[in-house]
């Protein structure tokens, strides 16, 4: 109804809340979300009857940190190979060999470099100290130690028959001579180390197939004046592209350096045309990794930038002004151009390849899903595509196969998070699980409708997991065969696969689910007594009859409220209040005047 007030006219609700319902579109959501819990029900019983019919054939790889071979380091085999510098009171360092030659009772004693831990030049007093320190059994060797060393050592730290060099120490007044071969084993140490490094990252790599280029009466396609990432020696690499019978080959145009991709070696192809971004992109994820420069990558990237990256802010514009007009318009032609010059190209790669017998597929990501997350240290966007999550803006690139995730778990979702971290579980559990941090809870639906229709198992959490552990758990119920059963081995009933994750669970999740999360966590290992059975009736009586009193007081209040005085009351109270208030003011105002002197009075004092 409508009323006429003071202040003009104001309808009086029948409810004094505020309707928060948001009609149809709350319930599509709780419907999506009811046939999402359904789905993902399905989902889990698959994946326990999968598990059970597989058993404990989940293969264990074997640990890449295992030391070496424990072969003895032979740089000579008898002293008449030493090189002319070394002389008995002098050390000297042979960087072929990679040995120093330390003084030892006046005769040259060769050490190899991978034995050294460190060196150590004290600030010079009178005379110029170095001490050379060597690893020894009984400390820690870290992440550093040569894995040669590290074996030798292993083999040997419960021997008695062997003895180990701790350090030596020498004094010397000819600083100068002390402080070049003190640089000159740094450098040896070095270099030692990269040598291994590079061992080490080329250990996995793969032989690649020869180029095999088209003939030359057959027109080669090409993309000219590309960026490639990651650049090669450190800078950035422009040149072409062109597509042969078995792979790509990408040409600097500076140096001439090759880069070949095989159509074989290339697990996934994205094109991610210019929308909103500066650039244009062809992406490469790899079966097996290459080595370009001396980094070994799996990802390979040539791209063309649309607009400068960053603009000078000191230049002011005007939406009127016909030369910033002018460059918009450039600008959107330039992206219409590049991103059909590019699809062209595509387009023509897949149809050399298809024709050798080679099937490369280009896939080009979901923009409508796309989502903010940090997977690594910044906040990126990630777009899932039609096998991946893929961030190819941004470097360290992401991409992640989703035919390699085995669950998707959620964590930190609770009511009052603003964000929620997701973390996706490789089939091959030795991997450790990848996580994305700092989503925004607006994205949650989304994220679990898409995992769902892809056919993942989903759970969700209000805590974050220590997963160092929980993968060592999870490997060790593999093993034993009780992941996917409902009972541990002593009997006790426990959380059904993934479930174990599940803290709560998605919305009607654990109505659903068979020993889902609520059973599982509310259970007690032990059956409790009758007194404390009749403790917590009694504590359940004493809470209805609390809350049955709150009831009643707050339904006293509203029929209080309900019944109280009507407008014209209130606007008569108003009125009342308002005259109250100019008579007390008039009051304060007389009793100030009262209270100041008069002029008679000031020129008295």
């Amino acid at each position: 109804t409508t009323v006429k007030t003071s202040a003009g006219y104001g309808t009086i609700l029948k409810s004094r809340l505020r309707d928060r319902s948001k009609g149809s579109g709350s319930d599509d959501l709780t419907e999506r979300r009811i046939k999402r819990a359904e789905k993902q029900q399905e989902l889990h019983e698959q994946k326990k009857e999968t598990g059970l019919m597989k058993g404990t054939n989940h293969e264990q790889k074997a640990d890449d940190g295992t030391p070496g071979v424990a072969t003895d380091f032979e740089a000579f085999k008898s002293t008449e190979e030493y090189p002319s510098g070394a002389s008995m009171n002098r050390i000297f360092v042979d960087m072929d060999k990679e040995v120093v030659f330390l003084p030892v009772n006046g005769q040259p004693v060769p050490f190899h470099i991978s034995t050294v831990k460190n060196v150590v030049m004290p600030e010079e007093d009178k005379a110029a100290y170095l001490r050379i320190n060597f690893y020894i059994p009984g400390q820690s060797l870290g992440k550093d130690a040569p894995k040669q060393m590290a074996a030798i050592i292993e083999k040997h730290k419960a021997s008695t028959e062997q003895c180990f060099i701790k350090e030596f120490t020498y004094r010397s007044l000819d600083a100068r001579s002390l402080t070049q071969q003190y640089r000159l084993i740094l450098e040896l140490r070095k270099r030692a180390k990269g040598r291994e490094t590079q061992a080490a990252e080329e250990a996995d790599l793969v032989i690649q197939a020869k180029l095999v280029k088209n003939r030359r009466d057959t027109k080669t396609p090409r993309l000219a004046d590309l960026t490639m990432r990651p650049p090669l020696a450190g800078r950035k690499t422009i040149g072409n592209l062109d597509a042969h019978t078995n792979g790509l080959r990408f040409t600097s145009a500076r140096s001439h350096e090759i880069v070949d991709l095989m159509y074989a070696n290339v697990k996934h192809a994205f094109f991610q045309p210019c929308l909103s971004e500066i650039m244009v992109i062809i992406h490469f994820h790899l079966i097996n990794p290459i080595m370009i420069g001396k980094k070994k990558t799996k990802d390979v990237q040539f791209m063309t930038e649309v607009m400068e990256a960053s603009q000078a802010l000191d230049q002011r514009g005007s939406m009127y002004d016909p030369d910033e007009v002018e460059e918009e318009q450039r600008e959107r032609r330039m992206r219409k151009e590049l991103n059909n010059k590019f699809r062209q190209y595509t387009a023509k790669v897949k149809d050399v390849s298809q024709k050798f017998g080679f099937n490369l597929e280009f896939d080009i990501p979901y923009r409508e899903l796309a989502f903010n997350g940090t997977p690594h240290r910044e906040m990126i966007t990630l777009q899932p595509s039609v096998n991946c999550l893929v961030n190819l803006t941004d470097m360290p690139f992401f991409v992640l196969d989703t035919s390699e995730v085995e669950h998707v778990h959620f964590e930190r979702c609770t009511m009052a998070s603003k964000n929620f971290d997701v973390v996706f579980v490789n089939k091959n559990f030795d991997l450790p699980p990848r996580l994305v941090n700092a989503i925004d809870m607006k994205d949650l639906d989304a994220i679990q409708e898409w995992l769902t229709d892809i056919g993942i198992t989903t759970t969700v959490g209000t805590v974050n997991f220590n997963w160092k552990q929980m993968m060592n758990l999870i490997k060790e119920q593999m093993q034993e065969g009780i992941f996917w059963a409902d009972e541990d081995n002593d009997g006790q009933e426990k959380p059904v696969g993934w479930y174990m994750l599940d803290a709560g669970g998605d919305e009607g999740d654990s109505d659903d689910s068979d020993g889902g999360s609520s059973s599982a966590y509310s259970a007690k290992d032990g059956a409790s007594s009758d007194d404390d059975d009749d403790s917590s009736e009694d504590d359940d009586d004493d809470e209805e009859e609390f809350e049955e009193e709150v009831e009643s007081d707050y339904d006293e209040e509203e029929d209080e409220e309900a019944e109280g005085q009507s407008w014209d009351e209130l606007e008569r109270e108003a009125k009342q209040s308002d005259n109250a208030k100019r008579e007390w003011d008039k009051k304060t105002e007389l009793q100030e005047e009262k209270a100041r002197p008069s002029k008679k009075q000031k020129r008295r004092r």
